[in-house]
């Protein structure tokens, strides 16, 4: 993964609402969870949380179905696990192979 869309990633959760967010979908697990639910839980109001949830979604953290008039949201593991691979690539004395068990612990794979 190249270094801007890292940089997108942590930038996007370098954001207390966002972080929020993004944890929120996590705990949501496969089912996610439609937009009013999230700003309800959050207490956010409906045009912060689309606003937030649009940064997330460009950086690749968070993908949306719509379903009739609502929109469910849920965390993009797999851009997390790329974030945690990138930052972790070169662990172990540059034996990346030695950390790929714990991020395949820590990706639950939702």
């Amino acid at each position: 993964m190249e270094k801007t869309s890292i940089l997108r990633s942590l930038s996007a959760l370098a954001h207390e609402m966002r972080l929020d967010i993004f944890r929120h979908l996590v705990k949501a697990g496969p089912h996610g969870a439609a937009a009013g639910d999230i700003a309800v839980a959050l207490g956010v109001r409906a045009n912060t949380l689309s606003n937030n949830l649009t940064i997330l979604s460009a950086a690749g953290l968070v993908r949306s179905v719509r379903e009739g008039r609502s929109i469910r949201y849920f965390a993009e593991m797999e851009g997390m696990r790329v974030l945690l691979s990138y930052l972790m690539e070169d662990c172990c004395g540059g034996q990346a192979e030695r950390c790929a068990p714990v991020l395949e612990e820590l990706i639950c794979g939702c």
